[in-house]
C-alpha cells in the first residue's frame, strides 16, 4: 500500500517520497522509443512510471508487455515513479504464441545451453525479427520477437551486449533464450 504524503517542520509538503516496501506488479505497456511505459501494481492504486533509466540500472532497455516485475517506487507530485527494479520475470508461457524452431525443444535442454555472449547487429520489432553475432564467430545468430518476449524483453538496440542460449533450427542458428548481458552477469548465469 502507497503512503500519503508527508509535511516537513517549516509545513510544505514533501513531493517526493520514498516508499519503504517492495511493490510487485505487471508491466501495463513500455515503449523503448519514447523511453518509458507503466506498471500495474498487485495492490492497486495509480499505475506507476517506469522510465528507460530505471530500466537500463537493472542492466535492460526494454521490458516485454505483462512481464511479471518488484519495484522500489516513490511518490511525486507527478504520480509514483519506479526508482529502482530488483526482479523481473517474462510474462507467462502460456501467452505466447508457438515457434515452430523452439516449440517442440526440452526446456532443460535450452537451459543446459551454454550462454554466450553477443551483439546485436539489428533487430526490427516491426518485422518480428532480426540478428546478433556471437564473439569470435562469423555466423549471424536469428533472433526472433517470440523468443525476446519468453526472455522478458520488447526491443533490442544495435550493439546491445546480449547473453543467448543458441540452438540449430530449421533455418540455421538462432537464439532460444536472450538475457540482457548486466542481467546474465548479475545471476551468475554467463
Amino acid at each position: 500500500m502507497l503512503e500519503d504524503r508527508t509535511t516537513t517542520e517549516s509545513g510544505r509538503v514533501n513531493d517526493s517520497e520514498d516508499i519503504s516496501s517492495p511493490v510487485s506488479g505487471l508491466v501495463k505497456w513500455f515503449d523503448p522509443v519514447k523511453g518509458f511505459g507503466f506498471v500495474v501494481s498487485d495492490a492497486g492504486g495509480p499505475d506507476i512510471l517506469l522510465h528507460v533509466n530505471v530500466l537500463r540500472n537493472f542492466g535492460q532497455s526494454s521490458v516485454a508487455d505483462g512481464a511479471r516485475v518488484e519495484l522500489q517506487v516513490q511518490r511525486t507530485e507527478r504520480g509514483v515513479q519506479a526508482t529502482q527494479v530488483i526482479a523481473l520475470m517474462p510474462p507467462q508461457a502460456g501467452e505466447a504464441v508457438g515457434l515452430s524452431d523452439i516449440s517442440a525443444l526440452d526446456p532443460a535442454v535450452v537451459a543446459a545451453a551454454p550462454l554466450e555472449p553477443a551483439r546485436v547487429k539489428w533487430f526490427d520489432k516491426g518485422k518480428g525479427f532480426g540478428f546478433a553475432n556471437v564473439f569470435g564467430r562469423r555466423e549471424d545468430i536469428f533472433l526472433h520477437m517470440e523468443v525476446l518476449r519468453r526472455s522478458g524483453l520488447s526491443d533490442l538496440a544495435p550493439g546491445e551486449a546480449l547473453a543467448l542460449r543458441v540452438i540449430d533450427g530449421k533455418r540455421g542458428r538462432m537464439a532460444a533464450e536472450v538475457f540482457a548481458w548486466e542481467a546474465a552477469l548479475d545471476t551468475g548465469q554467463a
